[in-house]
């Protein structure tokens, strides 16, 4: 729970940030993990969308649907507990924010891919349902 208050608390303490903020000019730590937490949203967001998208394109079989929702669910435990252990790694560091956000945005890019592939993709030449995700 200290390592997601600690990272909200410096997602926060940037907020003063105009949302025209220049990533690419981010030099102090809460501009980083600002940042951070910017790729983070936009690539949970897409992970959603894929993840909707493969349930409305497959909502005519309901057992897949519901083995969609368990995975995803134990996926986000996964993927929480993986980064936490990154977080951990680098403990006694300012870094140690970036780090478990980038992991975030790492697995979770994965994970969209996961979801395009196995449920949004034909084994034959039929055109996926959503372009594919970049990794």
């Amino acid at each position: 729970m200290n390592k997601l208050f600690i990272l909200l608390l410096s997602i926060y303490s940037v907020n003063a940030l105009s949302d025209e903020f220049d990533c690419n000019e981010a030099m102090t730590t809460p501009q980083i993990n600002y940042c951070a937490g910017v790729e983070l949203e936009k690539a949970q967001h897409e992970m959603n969308t894929y993840l909707a998208k493969s349930k409305e394109h497959n909502n005519y079989d309901l057992e897949l649907i519901k083995s969609i929702n368990v995975a995803q669910k134990a996926w986000l435990l996964y993927a929480n507990a993986h980064c936490d252990s990154i977080y951990t790694q680098w403990r006694d560091g300012t870094i140690r924010g970036v780090m478990s956000l980038s992991c975030k945005t790492k697995v979770t890019k994965q994970r969209t891919h996961e979801i395009w592939a196995n449920f949004l993709t034909y084994m034959d030449s039929t055109p996926a349902v959503l372009p594919e995700p970049e990794l």
